[in-house]
């Protein structure tokens, strides 16, 4: 909004120049989003506590110890993550864009489900919350509209095609199969942030991280200059997302202090669903989707461990892991939550790298 209304006037007046830049619209998104944060905050989790009073129900198989931990505190934290980071993107990035649209609209839509699904946990006093057919035709539906947009705008040879990390310019024709395999990505990160989100702090960071190096690759890969030298694919107007990206690390910042060991609020599906929903959707519109198996590749383990889990219970009686997911597993094996939560932080960091190496690694 403020690059719409300012940068025009550049000419006049030469300091509105800066808008001109999106690493310096990114910057002040990052920092607008944390300043929200911290002004929103104390009200809303006032609010939160006083509305919902026994706070979030916890899992009767869940870890002994959040029984006594963590019974009490506030959920829906991720409402303030939402506002935060829509207030600084709709601030600092260029409105005329369709792919800041593209992923506000996959990050409300999937935040609206997960609101949804909190508050029947809530209200109900029910861990199982929002019915999951529900849940997931919803997430599948929002993600369908935003892959469609996706495929329309962009260009060939990009449009219904698959970037391959690691290869100079390659590209996989999926044509009109990349619809359900886009859906698949969004609806995918969205459930494997949900299932990190289990312990203080535990997703929100690694969720920072996947931002941060994303907001790295959409400025690269929406600037001709740097994509050319980097060998990767060039797609017009994604440098944008940067500010998203930016704000997104912002908030999640700001939440962070509060969600920090002993968590005073939750995130909730509220948070986790609209997080994990718009990685994707910023995968989608750089082409750098399989990239988001790395950098996300927490996620994707705390996913697997629940799938495996599930399949061997169901096929042979036994269970692979103490619990699943993952984190809880090593709760079980004595790790204290602050141990799991760093190390796991460590492991995010370190995947990321692994992600940014991508760039130039071909």
């Amino acid at each position: 909004m403020l690059y719409n209304f300012l940068y025009p006037l550049a000419d006049q007046i030469a300091v509105f120049n800066l808008f001109k830049y999106i690493t310096f619209r990114t910057v002040c998104a990052t920092l607008t989003a944390l300043i929200v944060s911290f002004m929103l905050a104390p009200r809303l989790i006032v609010w939160l506590r006083t509305w919902q009073k026994q706070g979030q129900p916890i899992r009767a198989d869940g870890p002994e110890s959040h029984l006594l931990t963590k019974k009490g505190t506030p959920t829906m934290g991720g409402l303030l993550i939402l506002i935060a980071l829509s207030v600084s993107t709709l601030l600092w990035a260029d409105l005329r864009s369709p792919n800041v649209w593209i992923v506000m609209l996959v990050t409300l839509g999937y935040g609206l489900i997960g609101f949804l699904d909190d508050y029947l946990k809530i209200s109900k006093k029910n861990p199982k919350g929002l019915p999951g057919r529900m849940k997931l035709l919803g997430e599948i539906a929002i993600a369908l509209i935003a892959a469609y947009w996706v495929f329309t705008l962009q260009r060939e040879p990009l449009a219904g095609a698959l970037a391959v990390p690691f290869f100079k310019m390659m590209l996989v024709q999926l044509s009109w199969f990349y619809l359900p395999f886009a859906v698949f990505v969004v609806v995918g990160a969205g459930n494997a942030v949900n299932l990190t989100d289990g312990l203080d702090g535990l997703a929100i960071v690694p969720v920072m991280i996947a931002a941060g190096v994303f907001a790295v690759i959409s400025y690269l890969v929406g600037h001709a200059v740097f994509s050319n030298y980097l060998q990767i694919h060039y797609v017009p107007g994604s440098g944008e997302l940067a500010v998203f990206c930016g704000a997104l690390v912002g908030a999640g910042l700001g939440f962070l202090w509060f969600n920090a060991p002993p968590a005073m609020v939750f995130m909730g599906d509220t948070g986790s669903l609209a997080l994990g929903g718009a990685l994707g959707a910023v995968a989608l519109v750089t082409k750098h989707e399989l990239v988001l198996g790395i950098v996300g590749g927490l996620f994707v383990l705390e996913t697997v461990s629940v799938i495996v889990q599930v399949t061997s219970y169901k096929l042979t009686g036994k269970r692979v892991f103490r619990m699943a997911p993952l984190h809880h597993h090593f709760e079980k094996k004595g790790w204290a939550e602050p141990t799991v939560v760093i190390r796991f932080w460590i492991i995010a960091t370190i995947l990321g790298l692994a992600g940014l190496s991508t760039l130039k690694l071909r």
